[in-house]
């Protein structure tokens, strides 16, 4: 009783400081220790489409470094597996963009007369995750974004011949359940540490049509959780070792809190089901939206976690050789951890025009988006538990972001302006600190170290993390 007086008797002096702080001049980043919120246990990428078109082990190995060393690299510990549905190889194909048709292990053995699994094809992707297990990643995750063409109506696993119609016959969802359950239990079986299939992508945008530049399938919501329910009930009769994720919607605003509410209306996956996993496009610096949806799963839905299973800036407007566009991505990292709550945070496309790394010349070029990553990757551990932090001023020209673990604090601040800002930050703790720092100059290396850290500077255009203890 005496612990929990004293504790509330700090938080009321710090809060108390802040206020005080507020009236002045001096602009203030006060972190309150205190108030605590979600625990962090991961970040990640997806492996789609660029891991199945990397050629040279050379390259599978420096990308797998980059991305999941943790002295190395960004230090990620979720590797995102795309499970391809064979367009690939279907002879009726009719995705536009080459580079992302992919090969599947199910193929149909023209010798036997019979579809069949092979699990040395897609050898490109199955290399880099190879080297990424040598560095160190944590969980596998094997989403697909279609089911196998040989399943569906339209014989595509681009979606249907219309737009907004599910492409898989109900007839067949079992046979999708059965052939993803087989290619888990596989790489299981050849040692990867496969934690989560997430069988559905981004359900409600249309999938099919005239134009199609990639693998995809729409579900209507009824259809979606139907088949969420059908793999959770065989997973749970199969003592599958591994969790089911969902639905990944493509958005996670009001206008789709229909799929929301009706994963969570459903006792089968309400029962079975950790997380939910959603995608935080369209939903760019909407800090209402954001809150809303934070809302929504503190209030409603406490006992489910929040996943952001896929972001990249879309469209793709900012440089990515620029501050600008690191600046851009860790902002929306901050606001996903801070105003959704997510416990998970994964990127989409690693090695693309629009990712954080991409071929240029011959030769593998970091982006700032790599460098704005690793200020939270390698710094924010799993298991650190997020604690409030508050700004003196309410616009939004910086931002932040605090964790806590083991007598360690890490604040993770993004100054968009174009000016240097002074800041007094307040609630660290005394113990020494490192500060790193990306900006037009940098890429998050260390500017600053010392013992007791009170006054800061931070420049415009730039992100930081502070490491104390």
């Amino acid at each position: 009783m005496i612990k929990s007086v004293f504790l509330c008797i700090l938080s009321a002096i710090q809060i108390l400081s802040f206020s005080v702080v507020k009236i002045g001049c001096t602009r203030t980043i006060g972190v309150n220790r205190y108030m605590t919120h979600q625990t962090f246990e991961s970040f990640g990428t997806s492996s789609a489409w660029w891991a199945q078109n990397v050629d040279s082990d050379a390259d599978a190995q420096q990308i797998a470094r980059m991305l999941y060393g943790k002295n190395t690299g960004l230090g990620l510990e979720v590797f995102r597996y795309n499970v391809g549905a064979g367009e690939k190889e279907n002879p009726d194909s009719v995705v536009a963009i080459e580079s992302r048709k992919a090969e599947s292990f199910y193929y149909f053995n023209e010798e036997s007369g019979k579809w069949e699994y092979d699990f040395t094809r897609d050898a490109n992707a199955r290399r880099v995750l190879d080297y990424a297990m040598d560095f160190g990643v944590k969980e596998v995750i094997l989403f697909c974004n279609s089911p196998h063409y040989s399943m569906t109506k339209s014989g595509l696993a681009s979606g249907g011949r219309e737009e907004y119609v599910n492409n898989l016959p109900e007839e067949n969802y079992q046979a999708f359940v059965d052939y993803l359950l087989t290619i888990a239990d596989a790489f299981i079986d050849m040692g990867y540490p496969v934690t989560a299939i997430s069988p559905i992508n981004e359900p409600q945008w249309k999938w099919g049509g005239d134009y199609v530049s990639q693998e995809g399938c729409h579900y209507d919501v009824d259809e979606c959780i139907k088949l969420l329910e059908l793999f959770a009930v065989t997973m749970q009769e199969r003592h599958c070792p591994y969790e089911l994720r969902g639905p990944e919607t493509g958005e996670m605003s009001p206008d789709y809190y229909r799929y929301i509410d009706r994963f969570m209306q459903s006792d089968i996956l309400r029962g079975f089901c950790k997380y939910y996993s959603g995608h935080s496009y369209w939903m760019d610096n909407n800090y209402d939206g954001k809150t809303e949806v934070g809302k929504k799963f503190s209030g409603e839905y406490p006992d489910m976690k929040l996943e952001m299973s896929e972001w990249c800036e879309l469209p793709l407007k900012i440089d990515s050789n620029t501050i600008d566009s690191g600046i851009y991505m860790a902002n929306i990292i901050i606001q996903d951890l801070t105003l959704m709550n997510a416990v998970s945070w994964q990127s989409w496309t690693a090695v693309n025009g629009d990712g954080l790394m991409d071929f240029a010349d011959g030769r593998l070029k970091t982006f700032n988006r790599y460098y704005a990553f690793m200020h939270f990757s390698r710094f924010i551990e799993p298991g650190a538990v997020r604690i409030d932090t508050m700004d003196s001023v309410d616009n939004k020209d910086i931002q932040s972001v605090a964790f806590m673990k083991d007598g360690k604090t890490v604040l993770v601040l993004v100054n968009s302006s174009g000016e240097d800002i002074k800041l007094e930050l307040s609630g660290l703790g005394a113990g020494k600190y490192s500060i790193y720092r990306t900006d037009s100059t940098v890429n998050c290396s260390r500017v600053d170290c010392g013992c007791m850290l009170k006054v800061h500077k931070i420049p415009a255009k730039s992100i930081e993390t502070v490491v104390i203890g």
